[in-house]
């Protein structure tokens, strides 16, 4: 009989689950879930070696371990560092990490145009979100945007480099899920994009699947482009027939016409391995008649997609409709400091009760 593996006991913002070795700051946050979640713009969880790139997910780790208390004397990233036995995370509760939160969102800003008002991504853009709450008015810097030409990548996605992060996870989806990767990372620094460098098109049977996990409007579809706001559509669960993919995808309706189709996505607007979908369920069948719709797509996320208008959330633990989420513990004597986000930002006591 195989000796039960010793789980983990780790706490977050106050909050104290058990995860099992190996698994990520990250993880072990978003098992809890609520707005202790780190935002993540470049870590996948169904994509291999993604993580580490973007560092929004950045947190303080005040106690290492059971073991050894010390804390970790630099920020860490959170989808990269593994949890030690009796580890204390500070996310939301920490001024440092709010503050490096605001760094890195300016730094991703200094390059990206404003484009919000003419982005097919825009209402589900996950730096439209992340710029909503850490963002700051103006740029500090003197320097000219880099720019680059557009390029022509085949008649199905639009390839933006003005907008791309070098979040990679494109790359990351056509390494993994296609059978002959295309296109990569070019050059280096400043003058680094993604390309295919030949200006061959993409067309390999699941490449579509590089429009739904780039987190801003760098890559898009090119056959539903500028057809409607995505908070005028209606997202439906639907599925059809298909010999290449599980045919399960969410249809984006406008009246009785489908303006677009993209695959089955988590509370944190990720594709599970199972639920990527082929170019035929994609850009073919856009005809309503073509699939058999199950019923409203739920999306839970701080964007107008489930809100229908800009409000900034507030500072609390909240629960998402995640049957996996759960709250063990908390520590019924820990007074958490949050941190307001305005010009005059100072800590204030936060009460037991949530």
């Amino acid at each position: 009989m195989s000796e039960e593996i010793k789980k983990f006991k780790v706490t977050i913002d106050g909050q104290t689950t058990e995860v099992a070795p190996g698994t990520t700051i990250m993880n072990a946050a978003r098992q809890i879930g609520g707005r202790s979640v780190p935002p993540a713009m470049c870590y996948y969880s169904s994509l291999e070696t993604s993580g580490g790139r973007c560092r929004t997910c950045l947190v303080e780790v005040s106690k290492g371990s059971d073991k050894d208390s010390r804390p970790m004397p630099k920020l860490v990233a959170s989808c990269r560092t593994e949890v030690m036995d009796g580890m204390e995370v500070k996310n939301l509760t920490s001024p440092k990490t709010q503050e490096a939160r605001h760094a890195v969102t300016e730094f991703l800003l200094i390059n990206h145009p404003l484009d919000c008002p003419i982005c097919d991504q825009a209402g589900e853009c996950h730096l439209q979100d992340l710029s909503y709450e850490h963002g700051v008015e103006s740029t500090r810097t003197d320097f000219e945007r880099r720019t680059f030409e557009p390029e022509d990548i085949g008649p199905y996605i639009k390839l933006n480099m003005n907008r791309c992060i070098l979040c990679a996870r494109c790359v990351l989806v056509a390494n993994q899920l296609t059978e002959e990767r295309e296109h990569g990372i070019l050059f280096r620094g400043e003058h680094a994009e993604i390309s295919t460098y030949l200006n061959k098109a993409l067309e390999n049977d699941f490449i579509g699947n590089v429009i739904d996990v780039c987190p801003v409007g760098a890559l898009t579809d090119r056959t539903s482009r500028f057809m409607s706001r995505v908070w005028f559509t209606k997202p439906m669960d639907a599925h059809c027939d298909c010999d290449k993919c599980s045919g399960k995808a969410v249809v984006w309706l406008k009246g009785d016409e489908v303006i677009r189709v993209t695959a089955r996505k988590d509370q944190y607007d990720e594709i599970t391995r199972e639920d990527y979908i082929c170019n035929t369920c994609r850009f073919g069948r856009k005809n309503a008649k073509d699939w058999v719709i199950e019923g409203p797509r739920h999306i839970d996320r701080h964007s107008v997609i489930s809100l229908n208008h800009y409000q900034k959330p507030t500072n609390e633990l909240r629960l998402l409709d995640n049957p996996d989420a759960k709250e063990i513990s908390r520590k019924d004597d820990a007074k958490e400091s949050y941190l307001i986000e305005n010009s005059d930002a100072k800590e204030i006591s936060k009460k037991d009760e949530i």
